[in-house]
């Protein structure tokens, strides 16, 4: 019985086992945005949260795989970049830039 208590316990473990990991750096201006910056990763309607630290490097776990979108509360604006979370982690840098007023992550 104790077997296969630990069994099911072990196979429910498996999913956040093959969590992926989605980080990188975002800069504005060649600067890093200021430590503490939210960062927000939405895939299949569930979201994960983050924050920058000091460097500009944020890092969010993520239980789920696929498309999503990647979102940094930043300067009163929500700028937004499509994703990918896969099994393994992931690297996504970015550089803030401003077009008619409004903020845009781009990928380097």
């Amino acid at each position: 019985m104790k077997s296969l208590m630990c069994f099911v316990f072990v196979m429910t473990m498996i999913p956040m086992a093959l969590a992926g990991e989605i980080f990188g750096t975002i800069t504005d201006a060649g600067k890093p945005v200021p430590e503490g910056t939210k960062i927000e990763v939405t895939i299949a309607g569930k979201t994960f949260s983050g924050t920058t630290d000091k460097l500009g490097t944020y890092h969010v776990q993520s239980s789920e795989r696929g498309k999503g979108t990647l979102t940094a509360y930043y300067k009163d604006q929500k700028p937004t970049a499509e994703i990918f979370s896969f099994e393994r982690a992931t690297r996504y840098d970015y550089t803030v830039e401003t077009a008619d007023g409004k903020l845009t992550l781009k990928r380097k």
